[in-house]
This record gives structure tokens, sequence and C-alpha cells, in this order.
């Protein structure tokens, strides 16, 4: 059984139309970059490894991930977690009440939930941060909330969605280490699109380019 997030002949098109062919194999805390310019099919490929592939397209091929077989499974069966551009962070929660929401159902009873939220918060430099209004948050923190809201969810793979293309330069490069530093940590497998070489080069594995 092979570890890692595995794309086995996978191919996909729309009205018959050809749109993108990709055979890889991630390893456990590697990235493989997906490059290409918009409407080449970077989004889709993410849409259908995560279960929201339009029916307007047809796949065909395996995904495998953690040699478990996820093409046919719904979004949440398939433990695949993924960063957007946006943080998406619900704005009716605390800081605190976001990254409840990921954790895993077998963590129970309140003071054990909130001893994991304040350890995630302590891990991302972020302590005593559980009632604050995400609202009043910088870019960079809302980005490493984001971040640990995803992984307390217990992924075995991560996507990323050209996450840092909104991050000023500094703050990219310092939430682009952290975020491949804590998948590195956690051995998950990370399928990277961008269109954007430093990302690329950050990211330290195999680029493919598409269109």
């Amino acid at each position: 059984m092979a570890e890692g997030l595995t794309l086995d002949t996978l191919r996909i098109s729309r009205d018959g139309s050809p749109l993108l062919a990709l055979d890889a194999h991630v390893p456990p805390g590697e990235v493989l970059t997906v490059m290409g310019p918009s409407g080449s099919g970077k989004s889709t490929l993410l849409a259908a490894i995560i279960g929201t592939l339009d029916p307007a397209f047809t796949l065909s091929g395996r995904i495998l991930l953690d040699g478990r077989d996820i093409t046919r499974l719904p979004p949440e069966a398939r433990h695949a977690g993924i960063l957007f551009q946006e943080e998406l962070l619900f704005p009716h929660l605390s800081v605190g009440g976001n990254l409840a929401f990921a954790l895993p159902p077998g963590i129970r009873g309140r003071a054990a939930r909130r001893a994991r939220i304040d350890a995630a918060l302590e891990d991302i430099g972020l302590p005593g941060y559980f009632d604050r209004d995400p609202e009043t948050l910088s870019g960079g923190q809302k980005a490493r909330v984001a971040l640990m809201r995803m992984l307390l969810a217990e992924p075995c793979a991560l996507l990323l969605d050209e996450p840092f293309s909104r991050l000023d330069a500094a703050l990219r490069g310092q939430i682009r280490d952290l975020v491949f530093a804590r998948a590195r940590a956690r051995a998950l497998p990370v399928l990277l699109v961008t269109h954007d070489a430093q990302d690329a080069e950050a990211a330290g594995g195999p680029v493919i380019a598409l269109g």
C-alpha cells in the first residue's frame, strides 16, 4: 500500500474535450506543485480530489490516499484538508469557536476540547486568542488560524489553492514556511496549485505545468 496521495491516470474532460491528464504520487511530508494559468484546470483538479467536482466535468482514473480509493467517496469521507486564498473563518464564531468546529468527535468533554484548542493556539503563536473576534485579527493571524483549523480536523492530505497569494511579500514567506513545516511534521502529502514561481521554489518538490 502506497502511503501518500496518488493520482492514478487521472483524466478530467468537459463536453468531451480533455482538460487535464495527470499521473503523480506525493509521498508523506512532500509537496507537489501544479502550476498553470487561469483556466488550465488547477482548481478543477483540487475539486476532483476533495469531491466537489462540478457534474459538468467527466472524471476517470483513481485518486488514492494512503492506498484507499477515495475517487467516489463524499467529501467528508475523504479526509483531505484544503486551504483557499481566503481564510473563510466563520464570522459568528470566536477564534476558539472556529478551531472547535474542526475538532474530531472523539475529543469529548469541554475541558479536553478547550485544552486541545489552547495548545493549538500556542502552537501558532496566538496564546490567549480563544475569545477574540476573527475580524480583529491581522491577515497573517487569520491565515494561521485557518491553517490550524484545518490541521485539527486531522486530514490525511493537504491541498493548497493559492493560499498565500493575498499576503504581502514578507508575510507570504512566513506563512508559507509555517504551512510546509506543519505538513512535514505531520507527514502529510501536499498538493499546491499556484501561478507563483516563488511558491513553487519554496515548496522544494517536483513541479507539474498545466496548459
